[in-house]
């Protein structure tokens, strides 16, 4: 399926040179002079190699329509993902590769879906919003009531995020799994 290069987003598997390739990173260009363009940033499905495209703003490019299916993730066991089909129970085991800016954001049965090419896994597609708990923060400053400035934390995966300064050790919060962001207390 042709799409406008403007339409590229994190997650989406796009063939290009005719590889496939997954989607880590875009980013919007507009120049003083030219023409606006789309800055991708890329990995190979099959090689695991990273590329950065520019894609001229007009330019079209294929993106590979893969099935979704609703899954489960149960456990991860020496860089190996278990997921559960909601529907089969069978069960699919998928690699560290493919888990890149997934995992910060998973807890045993966080709800998925994972996109197939035929038979095999390609992509994991994590809700708008996860909740997780802070774990670890620094204490709030007396006096600071700044609604612009956020301390660096920690959430129960380990992942980084900065939260707001009123927030302490142990709040659940919810995350916005593309951005990484705060996004209010749960």
């Amino acid at each position: 399926m042709q799409i406008n290069a403007t339409s590229i987003r994190k997650g989406m598997i796009l063939e290009v040179d005719g590889a496939l390739w997954r989607v880590m990173k875009t980013q919007h260009v507009t120049p003083g002079k030219g023409v606006a363009c789309m800055q991708v940033e890329m990995r190979n499905v099959e090689t695991g190699n990273k590329t950065n495209k520019r894609f001229n703003s007009t330019e079209r490019v294929e993106r590979i329509t893969l099935s979704q299916r609703p899954m489960q993730f149960l456990y991860e066991d020496g860089g190996t993902y278990h997921f559960m089909d909601m529907e089969t129970y069978e069960q699919v085991e998928l690699g560290e590769e493919l888990m890149e800016g997934v995992k910060d954001y998973l807890l045993p049965e966080t709800e998925v879906i994972i996109e197939f090419h035929g038979d095999r896994p390609l992509n994991v597609q994590l809700p708008q919003t996860v909740v997780l708990t802070v774990v670890e923060c620094d204490a709030a400053i007396k006096g600071q009531t700044a609604t612009g400035s956020y301390k660096p934390g920690k959430l129960e995966t380990g992942a980084p995020i900065m939260v707001p300064p009123y927030l302490e050790p142990g709040t659940k919060i919810k995350v916005n799994t593309e951005t990484g962001e705060f996004v209010e207390r749960a």
